[in-house]
């Protein structure tokens, strides 16, 4: 197993990311850079390609909505360059939120428009002309849509890698499915291993049965919070992810059409993602907290002794993650990297 982290940060990006040229040392193979609605994923990700000399630098995500697939390509080929060929492209549809209030767009066919992105970003970084007639985008645009002056182009620059990695966020069955099938690695989220083969082994199996035998076999990235010690006062750690879940449980869309809530019910967790749900909106975010199942916590993350922390690590490889991501909690992070490094080699 690869090991990763998210790129964590409150306030001053730089210094995490600062922090990430010492963990490098320590043996991560990867760091994940978010955006949602704060600073920009490839700014991140160009400056950490600045500070570091091996690890690979993925970003978790970049949604398909408020850039071209052509800008996409872009910032592919840009980041892979600067870093020379560590650059991973994380992609997801995000969610009405974020793409309805904070970009504007409507939050339409996110899957479609996801698969006709993997397909032209990919044309791109083999310098093909871009040449393009999907149900949502069209290259070059016809005449009958524009000034008729476009015609089909390569990217103008030569590219580091003619194949960057492509990862895609997704939890429903058809987004699962359609990753397996054509994305290099998969990014899930709030991932319970001993429940993944239940939730999603038809859909990655579905997906799997249609995958090109060009690609390599899917990687997939998952993890959470680590702690590695004796004692109650390291299992008081996982109340730290309590706000967490119940925000995307709770508070992640609306009534009827939230994700995570969803992916709540399929764990089993009907009655609290119900309850969790209800008392978020009603602005009771405390209440909701204290419901997230301590299972669900415990499962979804590495807190504990030693040993259970091996028994979590090799029960997320046992679900298929190739890629653990963990995000240590602890007065020295780079050794906790160090250690965990040594158990996945």
């Amino acid at each position: 197993m690869k090991l990763s982290t998210p790129l964590m940060y409150s306030g001053n990006p730089r210094e995490a990311a600062d922090q990430v040229v010492a963990l490098e040392k320590a043996g991560l193979d990867t760091v994940w850079v978010a955006e949602a609605y704060g600073f920009d994923s490839p700014t991140l990700m160009g400056y950490l390609a600045a500070k570091t000399e091996t690890i690979e630098i993925g970003a978790a995500i970049l949604n398909v909505f408020s850039r071209t697939p052509s800008a996409l390509l872009q910032t592919a080929a840009g980041l892979d360059n600067v870093s020379g060929g560590r650059a991973i492209i994380g992609l997801g549809a995000s969610g009405p939120q974020v793409i309805e209030g904070f970009h504007g767009l409507p939050y339409d066919r996110p899957l479609g428009r996801t698969r006709e992105v993997i397909s032209i970003m990919r044309q791109g970084l083999r310098r093909e002309r871009l040449e393009h007639q999907g149900k949502i985008f069209t290259l070059p645009l016809p005449a009958d849509q524009g000034l008729g002056l476009g015609k089909p182009l390569k990217i103008l620059t030569q590219v580091e890698r003619n194949v960057v990695p492509i990862w895609v966020a997704s939890l429903g069955d058809n987004n699962v499915a359609m990753t397996a099938e054509l994305a290099d690695g998969w990014l899930p989220f709030l991932f319970l291993p001993e429940k993944a083969q239940q939730v999603w082994g038809e859909a990655l199996a579905k997906g799997a049965a249609k995958r090109s035998a060009d690609l390599a076999p899917l990687e997939i990235a998952a993890g959470g919070m680590t702690a590695i010690g004796e004692g109650p006062e390291t299992k008081a750690l996982l109340d730290f992810m309590r706000p967490m879940y119940a925000l995307y449980v709770g508070g992640m869309g609306a009534r009827g059409k939230n994700f995570y809530n969803e992916l709540a019910c399929h764990y089993g967790y009907e009655k609290e993602a119900k309850e969790i749900q209800d008392l978020y909106l009603d602005g009771k975010k405390k209440e909701a907290e204290a419901l997230v199942p301590l299972e669900w916590l415990e499962a979804g993350n590495l807190v504990g002794p030693a040993s259970y922390v091996q028994e979590r690590i090799a029960a997320f490889k046992e679900a298929g993650v190739t890629n653990l991501q963990i995000s240590p909690v602890s007065d020295d992070p780079v050794g906790t990297v160090a250690q965990i490094k040594e158990w996945v080699s």
